[in-house]
């Protein structure tokens, strides 16, 4: 599956401020702000869409913070392989078709044509792999196939199940306790109550094929894969095991990320998932968390269609910090404007002192080594562009530009 086309990334600011400081983010698992240790190759997973609705203020701030790492990272001169997966097969993709009645697989591509949109107006750095769950069903036959050569598989009725206890491990992603899992499971795709299961809470691998919905064959018989399976695969498959980041928002850790981690340890005990999960706060409108199923959606398309600088969307994600939940108002898109006009006039004066700039634009990118903390880096960016400088046009005019480049490479925000 295509993704969408990178946006400028200035090299700049590498050259002219050497290399950032080491990137340092919030485990889950651990409940610690820790390094991120990357390798030769710093590798990221994030959780992608289920594509029946458009792209809402929730969705663009998980792709904006997981987009901020993969540009701290390469402040740090890593190389990075992002992947991201796409359900374009799911019971809320299926139930929306029928709704409708449009097709499922024309609206799943008219949604993810959408998102691509979205993604690229926000200046989001698409990932080198961006895996469809259809196109990726032979790799996610082969996944339920090892879990199934080591007794992590049962049949309820057609359908195969993975069971928790395949995986000593379970718990730990999340830390939750089994009351805490009990409460959340069933709201999130869970089916605790079916007749057969061994334990309530374990996880569907392959749903054999109803009358009326579409399916593939299998080793197991025609039908599609479960959700959890699904990134479980296509992480382990482009990744490998042992990644460095497992990224999506916090209603994911679990099940699916507990779950996901459970099904590849669980099919290759001999190595941990990921060396961290991190995740995003949730963003609500109206009082309520936004999401598709309450309709309290504010959408990305649709302030692009009414004229709103994508830029000024981004700031307004910027200036959370990624783990704090939020509630989009109106005000804070105005707010972002007038800070948007402020930032645009400065870089364009020629009054700046270099070396201040010099030591702006390294703090800017120390905030973000330090935990995503953006809403530091534009305070300290808002600092540069009130200040007065001393300096010669020419040398106020590098200044500019300089901070200009750290802006784009570092917060995606094109000035």
């Amino acid at each position: 599956m295509r993704a969408w086309a990178p946006p400028e990334y200035p090299d700049a600011p590498f050259h002219e401020l050497g290399p950032a400081p080491e990137l340092r983010l919030h485990d889950t698992r651990t409940g610690e702000v820790r390094p991120t240790r990357p390798g030769d190759l710093a590798r990221l997973y994030v959780c992608g869409i289920t594509p029946y609705d458009a792209t809402h203020m929730g969705h663009s701030a998980t792709y904006t913070t997981f987009d901020l790492v993969i540009r701290a990272w390469r402040a740090a001169a890593h190389e990075i392989r992002y992947v991201q997966n796409v359900t374009d097969v799911d019971d809320p993709l299926l139930e929306r078709a029928r709704d409708t009645g449009e097709d499922w697989r024309a609206l799943a591509e008219r949604e993810t044509d959408l998102f691509r949109e979205d993604m690229a107006a926000l200046s989001v750095i698409p990932p080198d792999v961006f895996a469809g769950a259809v196109e990726s069903i032979p790799i996610i036959i082969e996944l339920i196939e090892a879990l199934h050569s080591r007794g992590a598989v049962y049949d309820v009725d057609g359908d195969l199940y993975y069971p928790v206890a395949a995986d000593p491990h379970f718990a730990e992603v999340s830390g939750w306790t089994r009351d805490q899992m009990m409460e959340v499971f069933a709201e999130r795709g869970g089916d605790p109550d079916r007749p057969g299961k061994r334990d309530p809470l374990d996880a569907l691998l392959w749903l054999r094929q109803r009358d009326g919905d579409p399916g593939w064959e299998s080793p197991f018989g025609v039908g599609r894969p479960g959700w959890h399976v699904e990134c479980a695969a296509i992480a382990r498959t482009y990744l490998g095991s042992d990644f460095d980041v497992q990224g999506g928002g916090t209603d994911l850790i679990f099940p699916h990320h507990e779950m996901s981690a459970g099904h590849a340890q669980a099919a290759h005990p001999e190595n941990p998932f990921a060396q961290a999960y991190v995740h995003q706060g949730m963003v609500a409108f109206e009082g309520h968390k936004m999401s598709k199923s309450l309709g309290n959606l504010v959408l990305v398309s649709r302030l692009r269609a009414d004229g709103v600088d994508p830029a000024a969307i981004r700031l307004v994600l910027s200036n959370q910090h990624y783990r704090n939940d939020w509630e989009w108002t109106p005000g804070l898109l105005d707010d972002a404007t007038k800070r948007l006009a402020v930032w645009r006039e400065a870089v364009r004066r020629t009054d700046h002192d270099l070396e201040t700039t010099v030591d702006a634009a390294r703090a800017v990118r120390a905030a973000l080594a330090d935990d995503l903390d953006a809403p530091r880096a534009l305070e300290i960016v808002d600092a540069w562009a009130e200040g007065q400088g001393t300096s010669s046009d020419a040398t106020g005019a590098e200044a500019g530009r300089l901070m200009a480049d750290t802006i784009q490479a570092s917060l995606g925000i094109q000035l």
